[in-house]
């Protein structure tokens, strides 16, 4: 998915349900400069999508004991 987020931002964006930040994504990449932050923005974005999971699956240990 790292790949994808850096080949194709705005890909990585649609496929997590962000429609319209892909939108925006697109836009960003439009132009050659836009397209590292653009990258850089999708793998930020990637990474923190899998800490906000990680965070609620350790609340909800913390919840059943």
């Amino acid at each position: 998915m790292i790949i994808v987020a850096i080949l194709l931002p705005w890909l990585s964006f649609f496929l997590r349900g962000k429609i319209i930040t892909g939108i925006i994504c697109i836009v960003l990449q439009i132009t050659v400069i836009g397209w590292i932050p653009a990258a850089i923005w999708a793998v930020l974005s990637l990474q923190n999508g899998k800490q906000d999971k990680e965070i609620k699956n350790l609340k909800r240990e913390l919840n059943r004991r």
